[in-house]
């Protein structure tokens, strides 16, 4: 995979896409191939190589497929080996993450793919037992998983609970969404929030998390999209924070834990 990103960033004609879905994130293909002095079918192929290099991923909204930008392959890497190279290529890659995660001004969506060696079966476990959430994300849901039903969230001793606080839709080893959680004191607390960010997250309506799973070979590709965010969002300023570092964690967690590996 490290190769193909290289290469999908060698081209100008990538970095020129990539830059445009960072001034303006979840464009259509017809939208991208406005700015640009180039063929649609052009701009479709780049795009291809964007998508498979994981650089971009892409997101239907009714019948408009928007592009989005992807950090995970550049996180990886710095995982990977970032540390063999001098400061000089540290800052240039950390700058290129800031540019793949950054908010941008046309889309407030946070859109994240990543491919995990698993099955969809053993993933969605990870996604909704609350024994395996417990070890990775430190939470555990209370609900049973019926499109309408409450979702309690229980982070140790913080309990959260609301209206609209539901399961949104719940399609066993395909797609699962619910309504992202109600900013409470007790969970300001517990997680070091001052009380200005809890003033402005507490005002905020409730988002919406959206895992899309795609069986891929020996992987599947998850898809986030955390989205309903309104402009300066605070609670979109914290999800682009820990959404990456969560998700780099559920997949160390399901493809190293042997209980996973049991389900069928």
């Amino acid at each position: 995979m490290d190769d193909e990103v290289f290469r999908a960033l060698a081209d100008p004609s990538r970095r020129q896409l990539l830059d445009m879905l960072n001034a303006r994130n979840g464009q259509t293909l017809r939208e991208l191939c406005a700015g640009l002095d180039m063929a649609r079918q052009s701009v479709s192929k780049h795009l291809t190589v964007l998508e498979t290099a994981n650089l971009v991923t892409t997101v239907w909204r009714g019948r408009e497929k928007l592009h989005h930008l992807n950090a995970e392959p550049i996180n990886a890497i710095a995982e990977r080996w970032i540390n063999r190279y001098d400061r000089r290529r540290v800052e240039l890659f950390a700058d290129l993450k800031t540019v793949l995660e950054a908010e941008t001004m046309g889309d407030n969506d946070f859109v994240y793919t990543t491919y995990i060696k698993t099955t969809p079966e053993r993933l969605w476990q990870a996604l909704t037992d609350p024994k395996f959430t417990e070890q990775y994300w430190g939470v555990q849901f209370e609900t049973d998983w019926t499109a309408g039903s409450e979702l309690v969230w229980h982070q140790g001793d913080v309990t959260m609970a609301g209206p609209g606080q539901v399961v949104l839709e719940h399609d066993p080893y395909t797609r699962l969404s619910y309504a992202w959680h109600h900013m409470t004191p007790e969970f300001a607390k517990a997680v070091e929030m001052d009380d200005d960010l809890y003033r402005r997250a507490s005002a905020e309506p409730l988002s919406t998390a959206t895992f899309e799973l795609v069986p891929t070979g020996d992987q599947v590709k998850l898809t986030v999209v955390h989205s309903g965010f309104g402009p300066g969002s605070a609670i979109r300023e914290m999800v682009s924070e820990g959404w990456v570092a969560l998700l780099s964690d559920l997949k160390s967690f399901v493809e190293s834990t042997p209980e996973l590996a049991a389900v069928k």
